[in-house]
């Protein structure tokens, strides 16, 4: 074609080429051309149309939307379907208006995977085809910003879709989250065809999202898991999910999930892995709001068992219960069991064999986390140097996500408790009204038992009247079984601390020190935490009698003092507990269909039962610390900067270092 043009004078030349030039008399070495110079012309000039025609046609129908490509990365490509774009699904709109329910959860009839060769090997450039539009489509979901209400469903299995959706429906119909569902890997169902065979219609709020690569029946299992890193990749860029929710029970596609685990983390995305069943052990994570979701990886419960001298029976039955008890809802807490300086036969075989985690967890690959201390024996433990032991025996990481679960040997705990506590701690502390409402300021704990005595052993404890079936806000800590939050634990240590302190400091003790409102048949340290709750107008947070009765049995039949107070208490406590109820799920035993209450619609009880308002808890504790830092704490004409309340303790305790 070079040739060609350069042999016309007029196309092929530049403008030098007309000036005259003196050339050598060259002898040309060529035959002679067949044809009439006019015929040769006008061939050439027909092929010259003919190309041109053929280039202005290929330059005319370039597209011209396309950004230039960078092949080190997928791309996008609108999609189209029988001429036109698919629409993106409906956006989910946050309002107090009810939706229809999914109340069993129940997934639909799985869809069969579509028929894909054993020979699929295409490993070609990763391409999205489906995927943009409907990620423009949600900016009204504010997925540009890192804090936002969206959450994120996702599967490549079929059958796993058929499970995630029924939950994800639900989710939505709960109206706090902008819930999205995602389809990634190799098949080639359509999405409506999808809807449709697990009876997914308008009426659920869900926005789907076709993240399927190109060619993705024909597509090698390393495109698969590269283009689910990829997907994920740009679905965060654009939705920035609060929490991506996976299937990881053994019908999810294992590519999907190696690519998944592979970018959450570098997204900074908390992914939620469910295990088997999860439409019925996990259900109440459907009524949660994003911001609960966000902190699922970032708590941690640590359990701590303070056992007893010759009660063999009791620890071995706890120890059988936790071992039973359901952990999918995250890693297994870390166990410390202190053990007393003489351990029983029982025990000691009974441990030899024990393992941590237990060997059914979801998650067998954790490492051993079982810490067992046996103390050198000492004689019996004095009050003092019972609290100082127990409360030294746990230290939050984090006292904003580390948190402590304390039990007492004659605790037996159901396979539901740990859902509770994570369901519980999750809403009332990292929610989106927790974080407005300030909810963590006055929760000191989460009890799983509801105490059939007030602390001072003195009479039978029964439920406000009417107040039975709801849970209740208790200033009485529990030192059965309940949760510790990590910021309150660290202000109980350095209470204990300044407590101790000024007793090695002060003689003769002040009665107001030395009168104790707890019964001898609890252990001493419950005294203190009673004092810093009083002080401080903290809370705990018990379950109603129902609910109760299916997370923990305190055995009073089993029943044995404190070491300190061995002497000195009731050798027996009178009733006999049943065992924890079993066969319901967590929503089942929750009241109100398993939303769980704000505090405002709580009974508040004053630390001896007493039914009272916020107002008048928080007038009995500015009362209480005042009294206090008189008898105790050695305060004097103090400012009003001085009163606030410090971590340190340092606004009760004016004492001055020696």
């Amino acid at each position: 074609m070079g040739t060609m043009f350069l042999s016309h004078e007029e196309l092929g030349k530049k403008d030098d080429d007309h000036k005259p030039t003196k050339l050598p008399s060259i002898h040309p070495r060529w035959s002679a051309a067949t044809g009439t110079p006019r015929s040769r012309m006008l061939k050439r000039l027909a092929i010259a149309f003919a190309l041109g025609v053929f280039i202005y046609l290929f330059l005319g129908n370039l597209p011209t939307d396309v950004p230039i490509r960078d092949r080190r990365r997928p791309i996008y490509r609108p999609e189209f379907e029988a001429g036109r774009p698919s629409a993106p699904g409906p956006m989910p709109k946050l309002t107090t208006g009810r939706k229809p329910q999914y109340p069993n959860l129940t997934p639909a009839r799985p869809v069969q995977p579509d028929a894909v060769s054993l020979q699929a090997a295409y490993n070609g450039p990763i391409v999205f085809p489906r995927l943009r539009s409907t990620l423009q489509a949600i900016h009204a979901t504010d997925g540009s910003s890192p804090v936002n209400k969206n959450v994120l469903y996702a599967a490549a299995s079929l059958k796993s879709a058929a499970l995630l959706l029924p939950m994800a429906c639900q989710m939505a119909d709960e109206l706090r989250n902008y819930v999205h569902f995602a389809l990634v890997g190799g098949s080639e169902i359509d999405l409506q065809e999808l809807r449709a065979v697990n009876g997914i219609d308008n009426s659920c709020q869900v926005i789907f999202h076709d993240a399927r690569p190109d060619y993705a029946g024909a597509s090698a299992p390393e495109r698969l898991r590269q283009s689910s890193v990829r997907a994920l990749y740009h679905i965060h860029n654009h939705m920035h999910p609060q929490a991506v929710i996976v299937d990881a029970s053994d019908l999810e596609e294992d590519y999907f999930l190696a690519g998944f685990r592979k970018q959450a983390p570098v997204s900074g995305i908390p992914l939620i892995e469910l295990p088997e069943h999860a439409h019925s052990r996990l259900a109440w994570t459907t009524k949660l709001d994003s911001s609960s979701l966000a902190a699922w990886d970032k708590i941690s419960i640590d359990i701590l068992i303070n056992a007893q001298p010759a009660a063999s029976g009791n620890l071995i039955h706890l120890l059988k219960s936790l071992s039973a008890a359901d952990f999918s809802a995250g890693s297994v807490p870390h166990l410390t069991i202190e053990l007393p300086p003489d351990v029983d036969g029982a025990t000691t075989e009974f441990l030899k064999a024990f393992q941590w985690p237990p060997p059914g967890s979801s998650r067998p690959s954790y490492p051993r986390q079982l810490t067992l201390r046996h103390r050198i024996p000492q004689g019996r433990l004095t009050e003092e140097e019972s609290s100082v032991r127990f409360i030294e025996s746990f230290w939050p990481s984090s006292p904003q996500y580390s948190h402590v679960l304390v039990l007492s040997p004659q605790a037996q705990v159901s396979s539901q408790f740990f859902n509770y506590l994570k369901y519980s701690v999750l809403h009332y502390l990292y929610s989106k009204a927790a974080l407005t409402q300030e909810w963590d300021s006055r929760l000191l704990g989460i009890s799983l038992d509801l105490p059939s005595t007030h602390l001072d052993g003195s009479k039978p404890f029964t439920p406000p009247s009417g107040k039975g079936e709801i849970p209740l806000l208790w200033q009485a800590p529990n030192s059965n079984a309940a949760l510790f939050t990590g910021q309150k634990w660290t202000e109980l240590h350095a209470f204990v601390s300044k407590l101790l302190e000024f007793q090695h400091r002060t003689q003769p003790l002040p009665s107001f020190f030395t009168d104790k409102l707890v019964s001898r048949r609890y252990p001493s340290w419950l005294e203190h935490a009673l004092k810093l709750s009083r002080a401080r107008g903290y809370w705990t947070l018990y379950p109603s009698e129902a609910t109760a009765k299916s997370l923990v049995t305190v055995h009073s039949e089993l029943y044995r003092a404190p070491e300190e107070y061995e002497r000195e208490a009731a050798k027996e406590m009178p009733g006999n507990a049943p065992l924890p109820v079993s066969g319901r799920t967590l929503l089942e035993s929750l009241p109100r269909d398993g939303s769980l209450l704000p505090f405002d619609e709580m009974p508040l009880l004053l630390w001896d039962g007493r039914v009272t308002e916020l107002s008048n808890l928080d007038n009995a504790a500015a009362a209480y610390a005042n009294e206090f830092r008189r008898a105790v704490g050695g305060c004097q004409a103090l400012a009003p900067e001085d009163l606030v309340a410090k971590a340190s303790m340092k606004d009760l305790f004016c004492m001055k270092d020696e």
